[in-house]
């Protein structure tokens, strides 16, 4: 089956679940394009989180290939101080799949396990334009966009699918404007 029809059926699959009011699974997609990925990409919401507690609005993550393997973070927003940042590094944790960890701590503790945060691409775009990032437990979320705004018929759509995830999608801070 192509990587098409695979995303396809996908998507078909997550709009029926949605649809029937059944869960669908919280699992990373099975194929994550990395190279496509990278660049930066515009939150448009998020579930509320300590580290992004003073951010406003104009909240972008670039993602830059290491020689490595492993993936520059670059998180920025403005806040009512002024533009802030942090950075960190992901690394994938199999060769497919959009299962990643990300670690913002120093390179020196990157040998501590608890220092790596899963970052899981839930759901992604078949043209890359945007992106769910989640985690097993839920309690993160995050809803990514290549433009610094969203359709609002999309968002609906990626909203329902999250909330089919078990995500308490009605805590969801919107970061960006939707057309």
């Amino acid at each position: 089956m192509t990587r098409f029809l695979q995303l396809a059926a996908f998507a078909m699959l997550a709009m029926v679940g949605t649809a029937a009011g059944e869960p669908l699974p919280n699992r990373p997609v099975p194929q994550l394009d990395l190279d496509r990925y990278l660049g930066q990409w515009h939150e448009i919401a998020h579930l509320p989180m300590f580290f992004q507690r003073k951010c406003i609005d104009t909240i972008t993550a670039t993602y830059t290939k290491r020689p490595d393997g492993t993936v520059n973070v670059h998180n920025a927003c403005r806040t009512a101080d002024g533009m802030d940042a942090s950075d960190g590094v992901a690394r994938r944790m199999d060769d497919q799949s959009g299962a990643l960890k990300v670690r913002f701590a120093p390179a020196w503790l990157g040998w501590l396990p608890m220092v790596w945060a899963d970052y899981w691409v839930v759901e992604l775009d078949p043209d890359y334009r945007w992106a769910v990032v989640g985690s097993p437990s839920r309690k993160y979320l995050w809803v990514l966009s290549r433009e610094p705004h969203m359709d609002a018929a999309t968002f609906r759509g990626i909203r329902e699918r999250a909330a089919a995830r078990g995500y308490p999608v009605d805590k969801l801070v919107m970061a960006a404007p939707l057309d």
